[in-house]
């Protein structure tokens, strides 16, 4: 018999959440990485900057996102995050979605009837 890893499943949920929460984020304005991070971090989900960054090339390289350079006095320039027009589009689908899902989990952990 083979037990089931729950650190994979859990880093799998986050995995296929974190997209949705960094667009969610970036579609309220302009983003700098590391703001991104402390977001989500304050929001309770644990993530790393480093975590972070392919997902951001990714979503630019589909053309979801764009970015702008802002020079630093205190280091190297900054790229800022926004949202492109294909990417306030694909970001309607994924709420849709992310309400579903987020309906479903809500009806189906909530036994109509039985104490929990």
């Amino acid at each position: 018999m083979s037990t089931i890893n729950t650190d994979n499943i859990q880093s799998q949920m986050k995995k296929g959440l974190l997209e949705f929460c960094i667009l969610s984020i970036i579609q309220r304005g302009e983003s700098y990485p590391t703001d991104i991070v402390s977001e989500l971090k304050e929001s309770g989900m644990q993530v790393l900057e480093g975590t972070i960054y392919p997902l951001l090339t990714r979503l630019k390289n589909a053309g979801y996102l764009e970015y702008r350079w802002v020079e630093s006095t205190t280091g190297p320039p900054r790229k800022y995050f926004t949202m492109s027009e294909s990417g306030k589009q694909y970001y309607k689908s994924l709420e849709g979605t992310g309400k579903e899902i987020s309906t479903a989990v809500e009806i189906s952990t909530h036994s109509k009837g039985k104490e929990q």
